[in-house]
């Protein structure tokens, strides 16, 4: 049985269906390939903002309202997100309906009314200000090992933009936008869940078969890496705890380790007896939680360790940190270990097959990223995961000149040297 089907309507948009016949429900995702690295610095945001005025209404549904009903009434709770490569709008619908929906997300793609623009400025910059703390300065540390790792690149800003990008973006550049990068080839929509492939094709080519558009510029490529130094972005900030992230920066995800990599973070932080979790929480009481974190993009990427702890615990923290990476670097990871790791994961890949958001991320996702990888594909490679080839992956991508941090909280100077002491040990 296949795991998908694609096909290609005559003006270049993809439609991926995925069969899910155990499922009662269906859920349509569609993706255009622009985000925060397609932005110039002086109106970044502004595809995080264009998601935003797309639901303010359409030609057919001129107010949010009347929008949000309409996906009501075929089953639907309509959603959408932007990143840094994506922006994407998806929503459940009841299977009977794929014609339905197919049609309510047309009119947004296709026929924004670019409407209330001042209004979702206003609600934007709520939502922005969740990354500042009072005196306005940046609090995400996100945003600020991003502006280590990729320095004077799109990919650099904010996704959200920032106070002064949001301002600046108005309805002339939010069509603009829009004619520049929703087009069809620059699309891909998945429908999966209790659907049939010939239904999802024909609810999809009568609903964008008249949408034309050429092709979008490419966006700029990262170049070679930063500085070849730890750096640390340090803010203070009046919380009960410090914010702490450790980043890499990695290759992207055409890179033959990017696998390696899927598993090294499993090592880390899948579960409760995961090295990092066992270390820091169950051992040394140093965090809650504390998780590692992989984001690959076409050409780069970063693998993170993300937690927050009580000031008194920042430096115990950072130095047991690396502590669990060096030994990555140092000692390959046991084979009952490994065992353990591989199976949950390949666990978590059966599980996704009953949720079908993960399966339109899969395939949707992935024939847009050019990074379409099937649940087999995915098994056999991660099958052939050796103890060697972890120890080589971290050898090779752990390494001093590739870390950064973000270091936000109740910090004192002292702690700041001893931090900065041992990030500058690490590796040595």
């Amino acid at each position: 049985m296949n795991e998908y089907f694609k096909d290609n309507l005559d003006n270049g948009l993809r439609v991926v269906s995925i069969e899910m016949p155990h499922l009662h429900s269906a859920e349509m995702a569609c993706f255009v390939n622009v985000g925060g690295r397609n932005e110039p610095a002086d109106l970044a945001g502004i595809s995080h903002f264009l998601e935003h005025i797309v639901f303010r209404g359409t030609r057919e549904y001129p107010s949010s309202f009347q929008l949000e009903r309409a996906f009501e009434a075929i089953g639907g709770s309509v959603n959408a997100s932007t990143d840094a490569e994506n922006t994407c709008f998806h929503s459940r619908l009841h299977p009977g309906h794929l014609g339905e929906g197919a049609q309510l997300f047309a009119s947004m793609l296709m026929r924004p009314l670019f409407s209330n623009v001042d209004l979702e400025r206003k609600i934007i910059l709520e939502e922005a200000l969740e990354d500042f703390n009072e005196r306005g300065e940046e609090i995400s540390p996100d945003n600020l090992t991003a502006r280590l790792l990729w320095p004077e690149h799109p990919l650099s800003q904010p996704t959200i933009g920032t106070r002064e990008t949001i301002a600046r973006i108005g309805s002339e550049q939010l069509r603009a936008h829009q004619q520049r990068y929703y087009t069809p080839g620059n699309t891909v929509i998945a429908v999966a869940g209790r659907i049939h492939r010939e239904a999802v094709l024909q609810a999809v080519q009568n609903a964008f078969d008249s949408w034309q558009g050429g092709a979008p510029p490419a966006p700029r490529l990262v170049s070679e890496q930063p500085p070849a130094t730890p750096a640390i972005s340090w803010v203070k900030d009046s919380d009960s705890q410090v914010n702490l992230q450790l980043a890499f920066r990695v290759p992207g995800r055409g890179d033959r380790r990017c696998v390696p990599l899927r598993v090294l973070r499993w090592v880390l932080s899948w579960g409760g007896t995961s090295r990092l979790m066992l270390r820091l929480r169950e051992n040394l009481g140093l965090t809650y939680n504390v998780e590692a974190n992989l984001s690959l993009f076409a050409d780069c990427g970063c693998f993170t360790v993300d937690m927050a702890v009580a000031p008194e615990n920042l430096v115990r923290a950072v130095e047991e940190t690396l502590v669990v990476l060096e030994e990555l670097r140092q000692d390959p990871v046991g084979a009952e270990d490994l065992a353990g790791v591989i199976k949950a994961y390949l666990y978590d890949l059966d599980f996704s097959r009953d949720h079908t958001d993960a399966m339109t991320t899969r395939y949707g996702w992935g024939e847009m990223a050019g990074y379409l990888r099937t649940i087999e594909q995915d098994r056999r490679e991660v099958l052939a995961v050796t103890p060697q080839l972890l120890l080589e992956t971290a050898r090779e991508l752990f390494v001093p000149q590739a870390l950064k941090a973000a270091i936000v909280g109740p910090w004192n100077t002292r702690q700041r040297q001893a931090v900065e002491k041992a990030l500058q040990g690490f590796g040595q």
